[in-house]
């Protein structure tokens, strides 16, 4: 942003481990959920071709996140300070229970469970840290100019949590207060959480100056990190009675409602502003790894409908859903067939020096 590097000027960073985009983990994020909504669709082939390529992603980029750490620590410790592209690392734990997500809708609730667990005990940590050493630690002053849509996968990562928590409380009944704390705890984290951050990035937009190149493809998960958190609070509904779900019920309810409204409304906003950047003033339309951060919201926004309308028994809405699906895995055909040309012309340009 105006002060601080655009998501977009990392377009050309390698997919190498001195050079990894701190939130790269979207790329696994977006074939995740799209198997998730083949899952509700009824399309198990396709759901299990997805989930495969989100686990290879996965296993992937954890690797090169280790090697990054071992052996690029002063890259890595200048992601975390810069406010521009740390928020990206929350894409790790977003990405986690997106797999355990899949791995609950399909009885593998063990692994489900297993993710859950590291996905916690991470966001306890980047929670705290990341604002910290990206914000409030920080001697640059003003921050304001810094905010972008990356700000709100924290969001996401928090409902993610509500999201596999409430998925896996059918299987281990035993828990199911504490699931129903961890489900109810992290999402309300989140909605205020999304509060914060859409007045940082308001203030942001209003106060300085707007240009094209900073109106990039994460902007998208303003809307997406309301859909999961319609997904969340829909996955709360369902839930089987315990304290914390009883006082907190018909309040998840309506406000998941409002939520799904909120997000369908932001819709034609991303778009007029992807119009403008593009169309109107120019901006190149290629391959850059933020745009994954594009196709998970609009997969998002299908699994919401989908869970929303089934839960609270609203068939428009989950007709919505229904067919946003298609929508969602045609961002996602052509973002992945943009990625798999843009290594291939890197590795064909690697060869000939």
């Amino acid at each position: 942003m105006a002060g601080g590097a655009p998501a977009s000027e990392l377009a050309h960073a390698r997919l190498g481990p001195a050079r990894l985009t701190p939130g790269y983990f979207a790329a696994v994020m977006a074939p995740g959920i799209v198997s998730i909504g083949a899952q509700l669709r009824g399309f198990t082939l396709l759901a299990l071709v997805l989930f495969w390529v989100a686990v290879a992603l996965y296993v992937g980029l954890v690797l090169l996140t280790l090697w990054r750490f071992m052996s690029f620590r002063r890259e890595m410790s200048e992601d975390f300070h810069d406010p521009a592209r740390a928020f990206g690392f929350f894409t790790f734990i977003a990405a986690t229970n997106v797999l355990g997500s899949a791995l609950v809708g399909v009885g593998q609730t063990r692994l489900a469970a297993v993710l859950l667990t590291v996905s916690v005990l991470v966001w306890l940590v980047l929670g705290y840290v990341i604002p910290w050493t990206a914000v409030l630690g920080s001697d640059r002053r003003p921050m304001l100019d810094t905010a972008n849509g990356t700000w709100f996968i924290w969001v996401v990562a928090s409902q993610s949590i509500a999201v596999v928590a409430a998925g896996l409380e059918p299987v281990y009944a035993s828990q199911r207060n504490y699931l129903a704390i961890l489900a109810v705890f992290a999402w309300s984290v989140g909605v205020v959480l999304y509060a914060a951050t859409a007045v940082f990035v308001a203030l942001r937009v209003m106060l300085y100056p707007l240009r094209p190149e900073h109106l990039d493809p994460p902007y998208w998960v303003a809307m997406g990190s309301v859909a999961i958190t319609v997904v969340a609070g829909a996955r709360i509904v369902e839930m089987e009675d315990a304290p914390m779900i009883d006082a907190t019920r018909d309040l998840v309810a309506g406000m998941s409602v409002v939520f799904w409204a909120f997000a369908t409304w932001l819709i034609p906003v991303l778009v007029a502003a992807g119009v403008w950047r593009h169309f109107l003033r120019r901006i190149p339309l290629v391959y850059q790894p933020t745009l994954w951060s594009m196709v998970f919201p609009l997969g998002m926004y299908a699994v919401a409908g989908i869970y929303l309308g089934r839960a609270d028994r609203l068939p428009v809405v989950e007709w919505i859903g229904t067919h946003w699906f298609w929508v969602a895995l045609l961002a996602w055909a052509l973002v992945g067939s943009g990625m798999a040309r843009d290594l291939w012309l890197k590795a064909s340009e690697a060869a000939r020096r």
